[in-house]
Parts: C-alpha cells; sequence; structure tokens
C-alpha cells in the first residue's frame, strides 16, 4: 500500500490526506502543534489556539467554490461542520433589494456557503480525518529533516521520508507538504540540495480583527470586503451567533499599526458607517494583529526539470494569495484534488513523469489566479503609497479600472453584482463572468463620474486623528 506523510493539519492537510485515503493510500499526518489544542468543544467557544497558524485568529470563510468542493468529495466533513454550529450564509445576501438588486433569485443558491469561525472549521475537518480509515494523525511532531534517495532519480534529490525531532525516521513513498505560507520544509529542502524559485512580494498587508457574538446576528454589509482611503474592511458570519470585523491596512502603514489597540480599533471602526454597528455586540477576543503576509510563488520545476522528486507542495505552501479575499482555503483544496487525480493517471513509479505532470495541472489551473491577485496586490499597495502622501493614483491599467469600477457600481445592476460574486466567490473567472458576457463595457459606462471609493468611510486624515485619540 502507498504510504503518503502529510506535513501539516490545516484544512488542506486535513482534505489532502481523506481524498488519498479515499483511494487507497496509508496516510500519516504530522502537525506541529500539540494534540489538546484539537478539542472540537474549546474550538466553539473560541478557547482553542494553534500557536503553528499565524492567521488563526482572523476571519476567514469558506467560499462557495470551496463549499462545493466539500460537498462533492467530503460531505461528512460538511454535515459535522454544521453539527459545531456552522451557519448557512449566501454572499450576497446584505444587497438583495439594496439599489438596483431586487429580491433573491433562485440562481442565488450557488452563492451559498457555511460560516464558520477557523477553529471550528478545523474542529469538524479534523474530527472526521480522526475517523477516516487509512489515515492516522499525530500531533506535537515537529519535522526537522527529509530522507532521501540520491540514487532514484539521478542529479534530482529523491524524497523518501522525514525525520522527525525525537529522531524517528518516518518513510514514504509521497511526502506532501501542507504546512502552509510559512512552511518550514523549503529550509530542509535546501539542505538537500533543492531550492524552489520563490517569487515574493516585498510587502504584505496588516490584519486586525476582533471578533464579537450576539444572540441575533446583526445586518451585514452589501458585500463583505469594501475598501477605503488607505485601508479596506471586511466583515463577516462565523458560527455559533458570532462575526467578525477586520480592518486592513499597508505593511508599510507605522502610523495605523495603534489599531492593535482594542480603544484605537473601535474609535476607527466607528467611522465606517456601514459597520461600526457590529463592533456592538460583545467582544469575545481582543484584536488581533498580524503582518508577515506577504504574496509567495515557489516554483518547483525549473527549465522543465524538477528539482525535487518524492516531495509536493499544495496549498499556501505552493503558492500564498492575498488573505482579504478569501482565497487560500478554496485554492487549497482545489491543489489537493488535483494532486490526487494526477495521481490517479500517472501513478507514483515515475517520480519525474509525477512531478512534472503535477507541476503542468498546477500552473495550468492554479497559476492564473496567483497572477491576477498579485496584480491587484501591487497596485493597492501603490494607491496606498500615494494616499499616504496625499496624493490620488494614477495608472493605465485596464485590468485595476475594471475591478474599481466593478466595486463602485455593482449594487446599480443586478448582472452586474452577480458577476462580481461569481468572481469572487471563485465561482467564474474575469473572463467568464465580466468579459465574455459583454458587461465590461456596462461597467465602466455606469461607473463615469463615480467617486473612487463608492461606500462611506473616513479620510486618511480622520482615520488618522480617531486612531490617536
Amino acid at each position: 500500500m502507498t504510504h503518503a506523510v502529510i506535513v501539516g493539519a490545516g484544512p488542506v492537510g486535513m482534505v489532502t490526506a481523506m481524498l488519498l485515503a479515499a483511494d487507497g493510500y496509508r496516510v500519516s499526518v504530522l502537525d506541529r502543534d500539540p494534540a489538546e489544542s484539537r478539542d472540537a468543544s474549546a474550538s466553539v467557544r473560541g478557547h482553542w489556539r494553534r500557536p503553528g497558524v499565524g492567521q488563526f485568529g482572523h476571519t476567514h470563510v469558506l467560499l462557495p467554490a470551496g463549499l462545493a468542493h466539500l460537498k462533492r468529495e467530503l460531505p461528512n466533513a460538511v454535515a459535522r461542520l454544521t453539527e459545531l454550529g456552522g451557519r448557512r450564509h449566501n454572499m450576497i445576501s446584505g444587497a438583495w433589494n439594496v439599489g438596483a438588486v431586487g429580491d433573491r433569485e433562485p440562481a442565488d443558491d450557488r452563492f451559498d456557503t457555511i460560516a464558520a469561525r477557523r477553529p471550528v472549521l478545523e474542529a469538524a475537518l479534523f474530527a472526521e480525518v480522526s475517523r477516516t480509515p487509512g489515515v492516522s494523525v499525530r500531533c506535537g511532531i515537529r519535522v526537522t529533516g527529509l530522507l532521501t534517495d540520491d540514487g532514484r532519480t539521478p542529479g534530482t534529490p529523491h524524497v523518501t521520508g522525514v525525520l522527525t525531532d525525537d529522531g524517528e525516521q518516518i518513510e514514504a513513498d509521497l511526502v506532501i507538504d501542507a504546512s502552509g505560507r510559512n512552511s518550514r520544509l523549503l529550509a530542509l529542502l535546501h539542505d538537500v540540495g533543492a531550492t524552489p524559485i520563490e517569487r515574493r512580494a516585498q510587502v504584505g498587508f496588516r490584519y486586525y480583527t476582533r471578533y464579537f457574538r450576539s444572540d441575533v446576528l446583526p445586518t451585514l454589509p452589501t458585500w463583505p470586503l469594501t475598501h477605503h482611503e488607505s485601508v479596506s474592511v471586511i466583515a463577516l458570519p462565523g458560527d455559533n451567533d458570532t462575526w467578525s470585523v477586520t480592518l486592513v491596512t499597508s505593511g508599510r502603514d507605522q502610523d495605523l499599526r495603534l489599531l492593535s489597540s482594542p480603544d484605537a480599533w473601535h474609535r476607527a471602526v466607528a467611522l465606517f458607517p456601514n459597520v461600526a454597528h457590529l463592533a456592538e455586540g460583545e467582544p469575545i477576543s481582543g484584536v488581533n494583529a498580524m503582518g508577515g503576509t506577504e504574496s509567495k510563488f515557489r516554483r518547483f520545476v525549473v527549465d522543465g526539470k524538477p528539482i525535487v522528486t518524492g516531495l509536493f507542495a499544495v496549498g499556501d505552501a505552493w503558492a500564498t494569495t492575498n488573505p482579504q479575499f478569501g482565497k487560500g482555503m478554496t485554492v487549497g483544496f482545489a491543489h489537493a484534488a488535483l494532486l490526487r487525480d494526477t495521481l490517479r493517471v500517472t501513478g507514483s513509479d515515475d517520480p519525474i513523469d509525477l512531478a512534472l505532470q503535477f507541476n503542468a495541472v498546477s500552473e495550468a489551473s492554479l497559476t492564473p489566479v496567483w497572477e491576477e491577485t498579485a496584480l491587484w496586490d501591487s497596485h493597492r499597495f501603490a494607491e496606498i503609497d500615494a494616499e499616504m502622501r496625499g496624493e490620488a493614483y494614477v495608472t493605465d491599467d485596464p485590468a485595476w479600472h475594471l475591478d474599481v469600477a466593478v466595486n463602485a457600481i455593482h449594487l446599480l445592476d443586478p448582472e452586474i453584482l452577480r458577476a462580481h460574486a461569481d468572481v469572487g466567490c471563485m465561482l467564474a473567472g474575469v473572463d467568464e463572468a465580466v468579459l465574455k458576457t459583454g458587461l465590461a463595457e456596462r461597467i465602466l459606462s455606469l461607473a463615469t463620474g463615480a467617486p473612487r471609493y463608492a461606500e462611506p468611510g473616513p479620510t486618511r486624515r480622520e482615520l488618522l486623528a480617531a486612531t490617536t485619540g
């Protein structure tokens, strides 16, 4: 029986494990966080801590496309998530009967998802992976080295297992890195003479998140992500009558780092009319601050040749996207399915062919997602830099202008709103939802003369004054 070792028991690692086990693999999942952090009841109360996951305390969203993956592949995990308090949520429900949108339409079901905080989502997946035949989950295990067989693929290191912090050698036919954006296996690859080429942004966004609860869920904005002068706002429901509000700044914006203070954070949120009421619930967390979110893309095939065989990176260990769009889990689930599908077609007998085929399908299916997000990031950082200088941002990139236009006018046309949601929910790409449908011309026409920021909010000067008190 083929043995796969998966490093990382986050959502992507657990989904990968269950997909491979369903195909007859024996799977060992290793995670550095302790077993006691996996208590489902503690996760519901919000007391679960994951020291190895920096983004654990921040807003997460299972996009409708990601939920579709789970429903198709792992329906029991979806049922478990609902049992733990996951809330059915439609991503455009806040926009129904607002502006020109009109009532809910039957086809709006495609925007349905299940809202849950990261701890509860992980608790549901952990409960399922722990009862999956063929899967062994071991917590509190650190991988400190890679086992290799230099004779298997001459000239290319071939990974045959891992070495743990207690000196145990775990042999495997496949080693899968699902340890996230800050994967430590990259340093271990360097030790065996295999260093991926990494494209990395110079700056990332900073996130300031606070969670709340109430017996009644407050009214949510018409879309969960809105942009304002030098800051963005995310507001999303969670499980068990909870929700979160997140302020997003540029990592270069030193002046707004005062948002880590609850008093400053609340004064700032009060300036955004569409979300100010959300900060009036019962706080169930402090302000969780997170930086170090620079987008990264790692290539494991260089000049048509794998730099390593026997080891495969999935999800954020392969490429990270800007967290404010919530694409990480959905991309990771899709990537796990691509690895499973590639193994079905190629098998694992020829390590070189397997590495090349998995790279090819990853590049074709998922690299465009990363590139589109990275391009948006570069424009947004440049825009915030300009606003910090008191200037307007100017660019001739039509993709950026189209995105700005959609955000400005999506409530003025129900067809445009739903195209906007199709793209945001990862149900369709911009080409399919906007360009090929002929909506681009209508969008740009409606946006003529519209302000850069459609949603009401403070100027940067007002925001700085509020944070400093």
